[in-house]
């Protein structure tokens, strides 16, 4: 599933640019009815939402690491991998994250979780 490993290093690499990069991206790749669950109980539902969330601050670096992929069909896979981090300014963020997959029209990002260690 590299092509999955790669959406997800084009996805956290346009979280790393400024200005409009990481909304066009999500919004090429996100479901209509997208699922993202973050830190701190943040539940954000929807194509829409989830665009207008994307912060102004990206990220300084990030390093994708113990990536795996399970299978759920033929048209569905949940990518899992810990993430290192960080924001200029603030203290490194490690985390596991999932993201799933479904196949239409090219692979469209599902739900996405965060798991802060």
């Amino acid at each position: 599933m590299k092509e999955l490993i790669e959406l997800e290093r084009q996805g956290w690499a346009a979280l790393s640019t400024e200005g409009d990069a990481a909304r066009n991206f999500y919004a090429s790749v996100l479901r209509e009815d997208a699922v993202m669950l973050f830190p701190g109980g943040l539940l954000l539902e929807g194509k829409e939402r989830i665009l207008q969330s994307i912060g102004p601050q990206p990220w300084q670096t990030f390093q994708i690491e113990e990536v795996g992929v399970v299978t759920l069909a033929a048209d569905a896979a949940t990518l899992v991998y810990r993430v290192s981090a960080q924001r200029k300014g603030s203290e490194p963020y490690v985390a596991l994250i999932s993201s799933t997959y479904v196949r239409e029209a090219g692979w469209k990002l599902a739900v996405h979780q965060h798991t802060p260690l």
